[in-house]
């Protein structure tokens, strides 16, 4: 693993300090600031713009929020002056444990997506080529993600619907069969376009990818490469599906996102860490931290286990200390990215609430 120098880790951290000033700025000033932000200030006694100078200070300032204003607060509330009288997206989370939380936005889907694009490989997702979404459609933020990413490349995209919220209530009521017979609908539809159509990238599901290869050949169909996120993957999936299901021959991109975030890319090379996948955040837009589960204040040191948390950060979305769903191992910067990761990413196994992924 090469390393990276502390100077480019400073200067990461120095851009990061930058961007929450000017976010923190945008959110709170009377001009162009978020109602929800702009009465939390008039109800804490205290000036974000004056006291959070670094993200050091917005950790130190700011409780971890509460997500379930997220399903209950009105949307006007989460419109930045900035951004009055432009119609916008609605999008939901996955709804994983219950109602889903909702985030509004306009241009920030796009523009995760096409700093994503600059990360990928010709060769495997060819610009000019045909996609083939097999995954969440609907409300979710994932569907015109998808096919923007693909329009960016100068590629068009076809899609298979699924509704992940029926699959896991089938699997929470007992019903497994029917979530079997549901999941075999969407692979049918799948294999259909694949055989009458020219698809040269595929996104999908992990367990929907170990399916669609059960079927068929990937690389046969003329699959050339294969960007794939939701459910967990361990290095034990992430080497079968590399090496069973796409045969060593198709380009193999995991992500780790999500509609309050974003995605968060891969470190190429994880073949070479026995199939162990970190995930670097697309700071300073969003940022991720392992947290200690008895004081999130506090990171886990390198190679532990902790809880992830999240801060969201730009114009159009502030949402700071999140604690995700999700437990990870906090990994060192790397050369490609210079601050944190989060490795091994899998449910909380503290969370209270019961979670059920299905196919997602």
């Amino acid at each position: 693993m090469t390393a990276v120098s502390n100077d480019r880790i400073e200067a990461a951290q120095a851009a990061l300090d930058a961007h929450v000033r000017d976010i923190i700025a945008h959110h709170f000033s009377p001009e162009t600031g978020t109602p929800v932000w702009l009465d939390y200030a008039k109800s804490a006694g205290w000036d974000p713009r004056e006291e959070v100078r670094s993200f050091a200070d917005l950790i130190e300032r700011f409780d971890n929020f509460d997500g379930e204003r997220l399903r209950t607060d009105a949307h006007e509330m989460w419109i930045p002056r900035a951004f009055a009288g432009r119609p916008f997206t609605i999008f939901e989370t996955g709804g994983s444990t219950g109602m889903p939380k909702q985030r509004i936005g306009w241009d920030d889907y796009k523009l995760d997506y096409e700093e994503f694009s600059e990360l990928l490989d010709d060769e495997a997702f060819p610009p000019g080529g045909y996609w083939l979404m097999v995954g969440p459609t609907g409300p979710r933020r994932l569907r015109l993600a998808i096919e923007h990413l693909a329009n960016h490349r100068g590629s068009s995209c076809y899609f298979v619907d699924l509704d992940p919220r029926w699959v896991k209530k089938l699997i929470s009521s007992g019903q497994g069969d029917q979530a079997k017979d549901y999941m075999r609908h969407v692979v049918d539809q799948a294999l259909s376009i694949l055989k009458h159509r020219k698809v040269d990238a595929l996104f999908t599901t992990p367990r929907l990818l170990e399916a669609l290869g059960d079927e068929i050949s990937i690389p046969d169909a003329g699959i050339k490469g294969v960007f794939c996120g939701g459910t967990e993957m361990d290095p034990q999936n992430v080497r079968f599906l590399c090496e069973e299901i796409l045969e060593g021959q198709v380009g193999f991109v995991p992500t780790y996102g999500n509609t309050l975030m974003g995605l968060a890319c891969h470190k190429k090379g994880f073949e070479k860490e026995d199939y162990s996948i970190t995930y670097y955040a697309p700071q300073p837009r969003a940022v991720l931290r392992v947290t200690d589960p008895e004081d999130s204040r506090k990171l886990v040191d390198h190679g532990e286990w902790g809880r992830v948390e999240l801060t969201t950060l730009t114009p159009e979305f502030f949402l700071p200390r999140f604690l995700e769903r999700d437990a990870a191992k906090r990994i060192a910067p790397c050369e490609d990215f210079a601050w944190d990761g989060v490795a091994e990413v899998k449910p909380y196994a503290k969370n209270e609430e019961k979670i059920v992924e299905g196919v997602y």
